[in-house]
């Protein structure tokens, strides 16, 4: 029997089908993350310049580019909500925003940790820095939008109009290095002609960012059928689930 559109967005399809998928992508996220760790902290060879603190980058480049992706996919489940108002698409919201929240945040912090010893500082107002801020406190707001809420459905439909709204800061925080003098440094891998990172700093940096990507479908996976539990309760499917967990 072949599954209608609405089946495979319902929360009930997402949560019976997850709950098969999410050892896997648990045990995936594991293997990648001591692989990655291996690459960067053990093959990577020492920087010519910066030594062994340029392994930082193996945190904070693919958090920073978690920040964006997050928000990304944030603002396209708000446009889902918004238009078709689907249960998923907001569940999807809720319990992407703290995980936003704490790449940004990680992204920030270990950017002040690089910057200093390579700028001389821990923050400049530039251009890249500060439109990474701006998108913290816009992450902040989600959640802060959700709780202040009690419908999680207007929560989400509100949260959703922000997503959209904020979304205009992402390009911004990506092509910041190239409309502006920034002391950030430009990009090094998204380059048209071969990126500026030698092989053996750039494979350690991708299975890294790969590792983040699998931790975030993972928790996200976990955050949603949480929320689906909360959000479902009084139905009899969930019960049943319930009841079938205790016994």
């Amino acid at each position: 029997m072949q599954l209608t559109l609405p089946s495979w967005i319902s929360p009930k399809f997402f949560f019976q089908l997850s709950g098969r998928f999410l050892p896997w992508l648990t045990a995936i996220t594991i293997v990648l993350l001591m692989v990655s760790l291996y690459l960067g902290l053990v093959i990577a060879p020492p920087d010519y310049q910066q030594g062994d603190s340029y392994r930082i980058m193996f945190i904070h480049v693919p958090s920073a580019w978690m920040s964006l992706l997050v928000y990304v996919v944030m603002a396209g489940s708000g446009a889902i909500v918004l238009v078709w108002r689907t249960k998923l698409a907001e569940s999807i919201i809720t319990a992407s925003a703290p995980l936003g929240a704490w790449f940004t945040l990680i992204t920030l912090v270990t950017g002040s940790l690089w910057g200093k010893p390579m700028w001389g500082t821990w923050w400049v107002w530039d251009a890249r820095l500060t439109s990474e801020l701006i998108l913290l406190f816009l992450y902040l707001g989600h959640i802060g939008l959700q709780n202040s809420i009690a419908d999680p459905r207007r929560a989400a439909r509100a949260s959703a109009i922000l997503a959209l709204v904020g979304l205009i800061n992402i390009p911004i925080i990506h092509f910041s290095v190239e409309w502006w003098s920034t002391l950030h440094q430009g990009p090094s891998i998204s380059k048209m002609d071969a990126p500026s990172i030698h092989s053996s700093m750039l494979w350690p940096l991708i299975a890294m960012t790969i590792t983040f990507k699998f931790h975030y479908l993972t928790v996200l996976v976990q955050r949603t059928r949480c929320q689906i539990l909360s959000r479902e309760r009084r139905t009899r499917w969930v019960q049943r689930f319930v009841q079938e967990a205790h016994v």
